[in-house]
């Protein structure tokens, strides 16, 4: 099994005090977070896409890049890159010089996105908005194959023997497809042989594992061979500590805020107290045991071999959510990775050439690009 840890990079207020740190602060916070999440031996770090209040993930290649700069191993995901909502040449663009800049480490989960706000800064509808990302997705997956393609768009310009550049290194980049309640995105990536990465986070575990059921009779329909399956899973929230009655107390406070913040936006909570939540939703809180205990249950009805935990501290003190991750590292993900079997494929994606850049800090603070014969 493998493990990331993800950021949407809310910023909004301390519910309880009122106090915002700057969007400078912010942004460190996320470039702290990718850097602890290397040095622990985490798998893959990911930066969400939101293009709204109180989200400012709004432009994940360049905080990826920047990350990029800053580390040297870890896999960089988006989650999600949000399709419907951007042009699909750009997007490609973006990604592949993304891409080339990190070493070939880019790893794309792309999905429609949520929010009114985003939609109508972008003149998409609730109507329209399935067909652009298929679309998009279409355009896309073609431009990480072909140096020129010809396609009918109906949401932008059509494309007569377009070239674009520059070309990816990975050839082709890995694209999972990001699920939360839609069987269309779901029929979408088992109709191409893709990925699936299953959201897992607002609600209890039965409609997520209705949703993959779901993806896996779609997939033996297209033909594809099962044992090529790969899922992937959030969680809504983990804290670990040696003692379960010390980790729950810990994450009260956390929870706290969570209730907080959702009413702020008007939200009605789907798990009302903290036992709820730790009971009914896939967030992870307890003693070692308790969580590999969960993490198990979880994979019996998904069968996912990735899974995610959240890359900020939260309502956590930054002692705390270090701790909790070094006691992930140490405690539980060896035991998930002996129990449970890593996706069907090398994790880095195949060999990348012998052109490959790694991008990495000298020691006078300043990135340095070298060539490298890379392995993924």
């Amino acid at each position: 099994m493998r493990f990331i840890t993800i950021t949407l990079i809310v910023h909004a207020p301390d519910p309880f005090t009122g106090a915002q740190k700057s969007t400078r602060e912010r942004f460190r916070e996320v470039l702290d977070s990718a850097l602890l999440a290397e040095e622990l031996g985490f798998d893959g770090f990911g930066v969400g896409e939101r293009h709204e209040r109180p989200f400012v993930s709004s432009s994940p290649t360049v905080v990826l890049s920047h990350i990029a700069a800053l580390t040297r191993r870890i896999r960089l995901f988006t989650a999600v890159t949000t399709l419907s909502l951007l042009d699909p040449v750009r997007a490609f663009e973006d990604y592949a010089t993304l891409d080339q800049l990190s070493g070939g480490r880019l790893e794309l989960i792309i999905g429609k996105g949520n929010g009114a706000a985003q939609r109508e800064l972008f003149h998409v509808t609730p109507g329209d908005q399935w067909d652009r990302n298929a679309e998009s997705y279409e355009v896309f997956r073609r431009l990480w194959r072909h140096n020129k393609i010809t396609y009918d768009t109906k949401f932008r310009p059509p494309l007569h023997e377009a070239e674009v550049w520059p070309r990816p290194l990975q050839r082709p980049i890995r694209i999972w497809h990001g699920s939360a309640t839609s069987k269309a995105s779901v029929d979408l990536a088992a109709r191409y042989g893709d990925p699936l990465f299953s959201a897992n986070v607002t609600n209890p575990i039965d409609p997520y594992a209705e949703l993959v059921r779901y993806y896996r009779e779609r997939w033996a329909h297209y033909g594809h061979d099962p044992a090529a399956i790969a899922v992937g899973a959030g969680t809504a929230g983990y804290y670990s500590a040696h003692n379960s009655q010390d980790a729950v107390e810990a994450y009260r406070p956390v929870f706290a805020r969570q209730l907080a913040f959702q009413q702020r936006l008007g939200l009605q909570p789907v798990f009302p107290s903290l036992e709820d939540f730790i009971e009914r939703s896939s967030a992870l809180i307890g003693s070692p045991a308790q969580v590999i205990d969960k993490v198990h249950r979880y994979h019996e009805q998904l069968g996912h071999t990735v899974l995610h935990l959240h890359a900020d501290a939260g309502g956590l003190t930054g002692a705390q959510h270090r701790a909790s991750l070094e006691l992930f590292q140490s405690d539980i993900a060896p035991e998930l990775r002996r129990k449970i079997p890593d996706p069907p494929w090398g994790w880095g994606g195949g060999p990348l050439g012998d052109d490959a850049l790694v991008v990495s800090p000298a020691a006078s603070g300043t990135p340095v690009i070298s060539p490298v014969a890379a392995t993924g």
